[in-house]
């Protein structure tokens, strides 16, 4: 017998069925937006290092570090930093050294002990910084040779303190990150271009963040980040302190993705979440309206009349897969397969619901404790 009280939430699942009907239309209009911006023009060209934290072989570890150090700019310098002397990485870094011998390469190796070790990395690379720009980007990030040039142009408006850049999803092939990418390019990156049309974005994002050293050094250093899950984000929290804005660059780089097994894919995703989750409580709690197709298969399952459930639900899954093509053309993406999208989305779904339930994640080969703020404690140690 069908329990009356539920009926209530059931429609309330369904309005915010609806209103997330709404948000897909406007999420890819905001992508569409964001991808058109251009550059601004480069008029003083700033000595740049780019800081590159490594940790093992990514996919195509070699060819990613090799588009850093083509870049159309100078002069700038690459710091290349393991904390292990036999990291993988560490033979592909002085292959390139030899290759490269008219660029400014560097290796650094060791570092402080930290809870976030690719903090710790940075901070044992620093020193080897000459220039007075810094741009710190992730080891599994692809770009174009005049990425650097773009990133430095903005400074030119000297309100803002970091720059940092939006990355799309690309597959190094098999299911499991295809639908990683599908997270990326359609969950991810759309609600980033809906709070930057909005106003309301506040990211920095890991892929690339740029700010001049001395900015760095008055947010309190890399030292100040040692204890951050989300580094990335507690920094923009920190310029953004100092008076200074966080400016989205115009250039779009590429996440080069490759998940092994599902397992793998689930894990990452859930600390993702889970960190997003207890950074911006209220913020996350509102990506609820991202899900409009289990929102309305759950208010079917509540009660709501079929009358009503069935077209909306319909309607989720029409905007979801028309949005889905609009998105891929407005990144500049080969189609993504239709079939993909409701196994996707009810990961993301189960993603959502399950980051609620513990503040533990596995990330790299220990497992944390996250406390308030995204602030990391090892499991079972209380101190930090």
């Amino acid at each position: 017998m069908q329990l009356e009280w539920l009926i209530f939430p059931a429609w309330a699942l369904l309005a915010l069925g609806v209103l997330g009907t709404l948000y897909l239309a406007t999420a890819a209009w905001a992508v569409r937006r964001v991808t058109r911006r251009r550059p601004a023009p480069l008029r003083v060209s700033i000595p740049v290092t780019i800081l590159k934290p490594l940790h093992g072989t990514d996919f195509e570890l070699e060819a990613n570090l090799r588009s850093f150090c083509a870049q159309d700019y100078a002069p700038y310098q690459v710091v290349f930093g393991v904390a292990d002397p036999n990291d993988s990485a560490v033979p592909v870094v002085r292959r390139l050294i030899a290759d490269l011998p008219e660029r400014d390469l560097a290796l650094t190796v060791g570092g402080p002990a930290a809870p976030n070790r690719k903090v710790a990395n940075l901070t044992n690379m620093l020193p080897q910084a000459k220039y007075p720009l810094l741009v710190i980007a992730d080891s599994d990030m692809r770009v174009r040779p005049d990425y650097l040039a773009t990133v430095a142009a903005e400074f030119a408006d000297l309100q803002i303190g970091m720059v940092t850049c939006l990355y799309r999803g690309v597959s190094a092939g098999g299911l499991w990150s295809r639908l990683a990418c599908l997270h990326v390019n359609n969950g991810f990156l759309p609600q980033a271009a809906v709070g930057e049309v909005l106003g309301a974005g506040d990211g920095a994002f890991g892929a690339t963040m740029a700010l001049h050293r001395a900015t760095l050094e008055a947010a309190g250093g890399f030292e100040s980040l040692a204890y951050e899950l989300a580094d990335d984000h507690a920094l923009g929290v920190a310029v953004r302190g100092l008076g200074r804005q966080v400016a989205l660059s115009p250039v779009l780089v590429d996440n080069l993705i490759f998940e092994p097994s599902f397992m793998a894919l689930f894990r990452h995703e859930l600390r993702w979440a889970r960190t997003v989750r207890l950074v911006v409580p209220w913020g996350y709690a509102g990506t609820l309206v991202t899900h409009p197709a289990a929102l309305a298969a759950l208010a079917l399952c509540l009660g709501v009349p079929a009358v009503w459930g069935w077209p909306v639900l319909g309607l989720a899954l029409v905007i979801r897969g028309v949005t889905v093509r609009l998105n891929d053309r407005a990144l500049g993406l080969s189609p993504s397969p239709l079939w993909l999208i409701p196994p996707r989305d009810l990961l993301s779904f189960v993603v959502f619901i399950g980051s609620f339930f513990t503040r533990s994640v596995a990330w790299r080969d220990r497992r944390f404790r996250i406390g308030r703020g995204g602030r990391l404690t090892l499991d079972g140690d209380s101190t930090a």
